[in-house]
């Protein structure tokens, strides 16, 4: 059922926020996820002729001074958000995150006589230790799978190799639930963060990241372009013998143009980097809102009895995936089915793991929190 359908779950919505978003749901799905409103309706007001410009985004030239302008414009803005000084650089790429498990260690592990180390704590870190096998040395600093993915490691609990080529983070894994409350550092060990779930959601100390790299669909836009912030100094690590467009020295010669790029996701990943600094007002401004929105869902799993059981330690709980179990299969497809009918759409848990799953982005708005919480409220008080 559409968002405008007056149901008890909507009636916290303010009639302007009503008016706007009358025909569509609140989308939990994991990603590709929910984009900003405002991000939304400038796109559609874009959409047929960029101003000045007389043509559409989707058609103008990677080469246009008008294109030249969004990726200025998106590559400064990004650099101010996550205060990016002279040390880094930014280029965008293609082929998602998953493309950078393999693009990393070919970079920065095929030259180096050491080890890649992996802090695996879930499925995705598991993926990038997988590829990075598959280029050379690797080693398992910590691996939470004997708690079932549920928790980040302590420092104490991280156990590295003799010779590290660099240690690898996975700062929010999406399939259960695991954030990282603070990324620890490794005195003289290049830290490589992917932090694709909760990129821009939060203030981040770029200092500390020999890399950090974010594919864009999940909380920063939409699929086609990936975002890697790179600390100069480990760029003579890639080799000349590396393909082209494997290698990141091409990305950071060519100004993120070795061949076509993503046109239109540079466009969208500009207006919301534009939304977060103008509209919300920075990071700490988007990390204060996400907080608020995600504490009231936990506070529903925490006092349910049981009802609801949250797969993440307390501790580890991530403020953007958020993850949980019912007391049964039946009672979760049940769950998920009702509140689809509702307009609380895609809370259905990743296919590995099952349960319930609902992603609250930084453009989730309050009203589609309050009125999952609601939902939740109401489904324990006829089913548990």
């Amino acid at each position: 059922m559409p968002v405008g359908g007056g149901l008890i779950y909507r009636q916290a919505a303010t009639e302007e926020f009503m008016a706007r978003v009358a025909d569509r749901v609140f989308n939990f799905s994991a990603g590709p996820a929910v984009l900003p409103l405002p991000v939304l309706e400038k796109a559609r007001d874009e959409l047929l002729s960029l101003p000045g410009v007389g043509a559409s985004v989707l058609e103008i030239s990677h080469r246009s001074k008008a294109f030249d302008g969004i990726l200025e414009n998106t590559l400064s803005n990004l650099k101010s958000l996550l205060g990016i000084g002279g040390d880094h650089e930014v280029v965008l790429l293609q082929g998602g995150a998953s493309l950078q498990f393999s693009m990393v260690p070919m970079n920065f592990l095929a030259s180096h006589s050491g080890e890649a180390n992996y802090i695996v704590t879930g499925t995705w870190g598991k993926s990038g230790l997988k590829e990075a096998g598959r280029i050379g040395n690797s080693h398992v600093a910590w691996d939470g799978v004997d708690t079932g993915y549920n928790r980040s490691p302590s420092v104490e609990e991280v156990t590295l190799s003799k010779n590290p080529a660099y240690v690898h983070v996975t700062s929010n894994e999406t399939i259960q639930g695991v954030q990282w409350q603070a990324i620890p550092t490794f005195q003289n060990v290049p830290l490589i963060c992917d932090s694709s779930s909760d990129f821009l959601s939060r203030p981040v100390d770029i200092a500390d990241y020999g890399m950090l790299y974010a594919c864009a669909q999940k909380n920063a836009g939409i699929a086609g372009v990936t975002v890697a912030v790179i600390r100069r100094d480990l760029l003579s690590r890639s080799q000349e013998e590396l393909p082209a467009m494997l290698n990141y020295q091409t990305f950071v010669e060519k100004g993120s143009r070795p061949n076509t790029p993503p046109v239109f996701a540079v466009y969208i990943l500009g207006l919301v980097c534009e939304w977060i600094l103008n509209d919300v007002g920075g990071l700490e401004q988007i990390a204060a809102r996400n907080v608020a929105k995600v504490n009231k869902v936990y506070d529903v799993i925490d006092s349910s009895e049981g009802f609801f059981r949250g797969h993440a330690c307390p501790a580890s709980r991530s403020i953007m995936n958020v993850t949980f179990r019912l007391p049964s299969e039946e009672l979760e497809t049940a769950f998920v089915k009702n509140a689809a009918a509702e307009g609380l759409s895609d809370l259905k848990g990743h296919r590995s793991v099952g349960g319930i799953r609902a992603s609250i982005y930084n453009a989730m708005p309050a009203e589609g929190v309050d009125a999952l919480c609601q939902f939740m409220s109401d489904f324990k008080c006829s089913h548990g």
